[in-house]
This record gives structure tokens, sequence and C-alpha cells, in this order.
């Protein structure tokens, strides 16, 4: 099956939020980090989200590949609820969502081939070699397969991270700050690899990031503020994305400055 006739397949949605809450703390003490939430990001597209801090990004993020669950609503990815117990919550993660971190979570002791392997292995899928052999070469990295992440740069390491997402083939991918432990440079590569995984590969990429030039590599940007979806910006430049932000940033200080806040 092509990745063609596996987009027609998946439902129009590669993931669907629905009405999300999610609330920490206690019944005496509250702390709404999703308030409402609603979205739907439809399959091949690059989704980059953005808010000041404690906006609830992370929050979204983790429900989202299914490594939380809401207090109330419903997440979806290609149609299937993201919920039930932790073994069935772990088969979902593992068939439908790849992940890319900021510090990379590579395993020291396994090489570059064997921690792009070791998803599919854990998966109990059929571990084809040659195939992740292929998408090493695709992020630049085939004359590295045995060396360890010790061995690597940063760059060289989130890499390894993408081509371990990649691999499975995954319904979306989720990244977390991945451009946040990186120089400029290698900043700049692992960015073209995530739209490289969009616009040639059909992949779903969703991205947590405070970096409003990482923001602007991605189709549309997504700014949470106080737990709510409070604007969306197409086509983005990286000016754009910090004009928004500087808007956002002001409005929480001045917010704070009519509760007592400093």
């Amino acid at each position: 099956m092509t990745m063609l006739d596996t987009l027609i397949d998946e439902p129009a949605d590669a993931l669907r939020l629905d009405s999300v809450r999610k609330v920490y703390g206690t019944a005496d003490n509250p702390v709404t980090a999703l308030d409402g939430v609603s979205l739907t990001v439809r399959p091949g597209t690059f989704t980059a989200v953005m808010g000041p801090s404690g906006s609830g990004k992370s929050t979204l993020l983790q429900l989202a590949a299914g490594l939380d669950e809401p207090t109330d609503g419903n997440v979806f990815v290609a149609g299937t609820p993201m919920s039930g117990s932790e073994t069935q919550l772990t088969k979902l993660r593992r068939q439908r969502v790849g992940f890319v971190f900021q510090q990379f979570n590579l395993l020291p002791a396994l090489s570059v081939l064997q921690n792009v392997l070791l998803p599919l292995r854990l998966a109990g899928r059929m571990v084809d070699v040659d195939a992740a052999k292929g998408i090493l070469e695709r992020v630049g990295l085939s004359d590295r397969l045995g060396h360890r992440p010790a061995e690597l740069s940063g760059g060289q390491q989130q890499r390894v991270a993408v081509a371990r997402a990649l691999v499975m083939n995954p319904t979306a991918i989720f990244a977390d700050e991945p451009t946040g432990a990186l120089d400029s440079k290698s900043a700049a590569e692992v960015l073209a690899l995530l739209q490289e995984a969009v616009r040639r590969f059909g992949q779903t990429v969703v991205m947590v990031t405070h970096d409003p030039i990482a923001a602007a590599h991605a189709d549309s940007v997504l700014f949470l503020a106080d737990g709510r979806i409070v604007g969306r910006l197409e086509h983005p430049t990286a000016e754009a994305v910090a004009e928004r932000m500087t808007h956002f940033s002001n409005a929480s200080a001045h917010r704070l400055s009519g509760v007592g806040g400093e």
C-alpha cells in the first residue's frame, strides 16, 4: 500500500479534539490547563502551536499524543479515540503516533540504526532494516549507522529522532520543542526535515515551539492563551508570528497586573 492509499483510506482528520478540558490539582484548588479546546488537523499538514508560558500548549500536545487523557472531551487520531487503559493507549501510540522531543531521548547503548529500529521491535512489527537505512539516508546519516548517540552532534541526534518517528509511518508526528536544544544551523536542518516529511511523504506534524523562526516553517500556527485557542495564522512568517506573540504576552502581563501580579 502506498502513502497515498493510506491517506485516502483514513478519515479526513489526522487529529481532532472535541471540547477538550484538562484540569489538574484538587477539587479545592483546581488548575485548568485546557479549557474546552476544539480543533482539527488535516493529513499532510504542518501545524505549530505557540503561546505564553502556562498557556496549555504542552498539555495539548500530551493529550493529542495519548500521553495523558482529558478531564472532559475527546481526542481522535485518524478517527480512533485516544482513550482506554494504559495498555490500550500504549498500543494506540505505537500504531498511530511518532514523537520528537527536545532532549532526543535516544538510548545511549544502542547504535543509530538500533535506535531507529527500536519502535518497530517494541510494537512487534516487522523490522525492515533496508527501509530504516533508507530513512537514515534521507536524513543525512547513512554514514553514521553504527555510531552511538554520544558520538553525534546535537543536530545529528535530533535527526536520528526524526528518523525514529518516520520509520513507524505514523498518522501524526508530535514534536515538543524539537529545536530547543540546537544551534541555529542544526535547528534549520531539523525543521527542513520535518517540512520534507510533510511535503514529500504526506506526514502530519504538530509542533510545540516558542521560536517564531521555527513556527514559520509550518503551514499554520495555533495560538493558545489561558488554555484556549485565541488565534490562528496561515502561511506564517517569523515577523508575523513574533508580532502576534508580543500581543499575547502583553495581554497576559496586563491581566496579571490587574490581579496584583508583578
